[in-house]
């Protein structure tokens, strides 16, 4: 959860998610739809489906035994190199090194100069520590986020300064991804205790088999809310118009105590809870 998604986002659903599905086999043996109600709000939700796919083959493969090497996560759908070796480490004692972004700026910092994906792994494992590695880990990661900070960096405050080389200081990078900008119009239609929700199709690259609200155009109707709303590097200028979707709409009725029971899209959580309907 916490890959692309800030803690302060997560930690709800992460209580929540853990009532829900309280072991691996009942994460296996949960619908997909179930997950991905759980999940709604938090983005990214292949994300969702992989560790609904790696816990089916834990299951079913593993007899509900979990790996234990970095090696063994790496066969699992949706565990990328970063993921395998943080759970390696810090649940089972591997000593393998974790590289994110936090990890990447201390050790570019230490050394004086931008290291390549490859060049920064193998420093990284060079330094963990054989008998402490999750600690390690743990406190590298720790080091970059609340220290060793992009802009500002507390260099007075840091336990290892006398390592650092560049005391914050390194070649700027390339400039950023410009976000996109782009126009979102939907409609809300709430009675009866229902909601009218259409369903985005499997094949959609974004968010496929999510529920979401009608989209319309924009000359339908007046907005009776406007808010803002980003998709990866999409920003989205969002407006909801009190109303029946467009004849011939393709969706259900929904009731609002089932909402919790179907995967919607995150904008579409964010319109119902300042609508006031959850």
């Amino acid at each position: 959860m916490l890959q692309q998604t800030r803690v302060a986002a997560v930690v709800e659903h992460y209580g929540e998610f853990l009532k829900r599905f309280p072991t691996v086999d009942a994460l296996a043996e949960a619908p997909e739809a179930a997950v991905l109600a759980a999940w709604s709000g938090l983005g990214y939700y292949r994300r969702a489906r992989s560790l609904h796919a790696a816990a089916k083959e834990i299951v079913q493969s593993g007899g509900g035994r979990f790996p234990k090497t970095a090696e063994e996560w790496l066969e699992l759908p949706g565990i990328g190199k970063y993921t395998a070796a943080a759970i390696a480490s810090i649940a089972f004692g591997e000593a393998r090194a974790v590289v994110d972004g936090n990890v990447e700026r201390v050790l570019g910092r230490v050394v004086g100069e931008r290291l390549s994906a490859t060049e920064v792994w193998d420093r990284a494992q060079g330094l963990v520590s054989a008998r402490r590695p999750g600690d390690f880990n743990q406190a590298m990661m720790e080091l970059g986020a609340t220290v060793c900070l992009p802009q500002q960096p507390k260099c007075l405050l840091c336990p290892v300064n006398k390592l650092c080389r560049t005391r914050g200081a390194l070649p700027a990078e390339g400039a950023a991804t410009r976000q996109k900008k782009a126009k979102w119009h939907c409609a809300l239609d709430c009675h009866d205790g229902k909601i009218f929700l259409t369903q985005r199709a499997a094949g959609e690259s974004l968010m496929p088999g999510m529920w979401e609200l009608p989209r319309i155009a924009d000359e339908h109707a007046p907005p009776w809310m406007k808010l803002r709303h980003s998709i990866t590097v999409t920003d989205y200028d969002v407006r909801v118009a009190r109303m029946a979707a467009p004849k011939g709409t393709r969706g259900r009725w929904v009731p609002v105590a089932r909402l919790t029971e179907i995967p919607l899209t995150g904008l579409t959580r964010k319109i119902l809870r300042r609508s006031g309907v959850i």
